[in-house]
């Protein structure tokens, strides 16, 4: 097989060297399952055909090119429309009649209006490949995940760098990823700022509702899952667009290139579907980053003292029902959906008085950090008076000015 295209035989051996043998299967792309019978009724497993595409890519970096071609057969009768995958089969089946001098190796006479798709398809091939080679740290997370209630069962972080999704469980002894999946970002990359331009937004968003596939053209696929783009930090810097999600793949296309969205977040649809059986809407966060930075967890929370210390301050102060002491914690630039900070103060007012000095304590507590030009907290917490079982669940943002953090927003919802 020393004909075949080397330098992916090269990148692939690297990746699943790198990758210690378990992530081929597990970790690229989502939980191991075998391939089904050959006889069965073929379901789309999230993670599968890339799982058995990578098997294919191992196979190639052993020089084991008639397992490989075996294994690329089977792929693309299971999936006809994984494109990637008839590319690599196509390269194995002339590789055996001649030599493959690239990855794609076309004909001479459709290369020149093949040629776009092809480097479509090699962006793609290698995506994969670097998600694969540059796994997380085993037990680390994203940098922006500093606390998570239960309520928040689940949380997905995007790396378009690594044009990746990564699905987290949220248990007892903290975040797990469970899953990943490759995912395709806007044409024009990240940093949205206003509409039509193209590009996916970078932040904390939150899922806020499953539309029903019935109510979809065929262009979403499967599913999908909008997110609160643009958020109070967005509007505040005045970005524009609306309609960002997270969905599928039309008929026919079983994945995207790289940067082929509007602004979405596109996976294949099988993965999509696995992500929305799994995550609930309104709770789960969703952090779009251009690179993830991974952390261990306790250096997370050591990190987030500064501002546990203030929200603790204005939870106490919320509880003395001092109005000034209050007030000294908000920015003068507040917002409370369209209202400043002296027209929202009567609305302030009017819970201390139903609070009447009661201490206020903060149930199912989150709090995630956005950190480009600025340090900005997202907290989400029950605000619940003592003596009383409920109240109302808010969200508050809060920016930090030199060593001071203030809420710039807050609100119910």
């Amino acid at each position: 097989m020393k004909r075949y295209f080397f330098a992916l035989c090269l990148s692939a051996a690297v990746a699943l060297t790198n990758a210690a043998g378990a992530s081929a299967s597990k970790n690229a792309g989502a939980r191991a399952t075998p391939a089904p019978p050959a006889n069965s009724k073929k379901v789309e497993v999230a993670g599968l055909a890339e799982a058995r595409l990578i098997e294919v890519y191992q196979l190639v970096s052993r020089a084991q090119g008639r397992e490989a071609l075996a294994k690329a057969e089977r792929l693309v009768q299971d999936y006809p429309h994984f494109q990637l995958a008839q590319l690599v089969y196509g390269d194995l089946l002339a590789s055996r009649t001649g030599p493959v001098r690239s990855f794609g190796d076309v004909p001479q006479p459709i290369l020149k209006t093949a040629a776009p798709m092809l480097r479509e398809l090699r962006d793609e091939s290698q995506m994969r490949l670097k998600a694969l080679r540059e796994r997380p740290p085993p037990g680390a997370v994203p940098s922006q995940f500093l606390a998570l209630s239960p309520r928040n069962k689940h949380a997905i972080a995007v790396d378009a760098s690594r044009s990746r999704l990564y699905l987290f469980e949220n248990r007892p002894a903290g975040l797990t990823l469970v899953a990943d999946y490759y995912i395709s970002v806007g044409k024009s990359g990240l940093e949205k700022y206003a509409e039509g331009d193209l590009r996916t937004p970078m932040g904390v968003y939150f899922i806020t509702s499953n539309l029903d596939p019935k109510s979809l053209k065929d262009f979403y696929g499967s599913g999908a899952l909008p997110i609160n783009y643009p958020n109070v930090l967005d509007s505040k810097r005045g970005k524009t667009g609306s309609g960002i999600w997270l969905h599928g793949t039309p008929p026919g296309q079983f994945s995207r290139p790289p940067l082929a969205t509007d602004g979405c977040v596109v996976l294949a649809n099988p993965d999509l579907d696995e992500v929305i059986r799994t995550v609930e809407t309104r709770t789960t966060p969703v952090v779009i980053s251009n690179r993830l930075q991974w952390v261990m967890p306790n250096s997370v929370r050591s990190d987030s003292k500064p501002f546990e210390d203030a929200l603790t301050a204005w939870q106490n102060a919320k509880s003395s029902g001092n109005m000034d002491r209050i007030l000294s914690f908000y920015s003068p630039d507040f917002n409370s959906n369209g209202k400043t900070l002296s027209e929202w103060t009567p609305a302030l007012r009017g819970e201390l008085d139903r609070v009447r000095g009661r201490a206020i304590q903060l149930k199912d507590l989150s709090y995630l950090r956005w950190t480009d030009t600025a340090d900005t907290m997202v907290v989400t917490f029950g605000e619940v008076a003592d003596g009383t079982r409920t109240g109302p669940t808010k969200r508050q943002y809060w920016g930090r000015h030199g060593t001071q953090w203030k809420i710039f927003f807050e609100g119910i919802i």
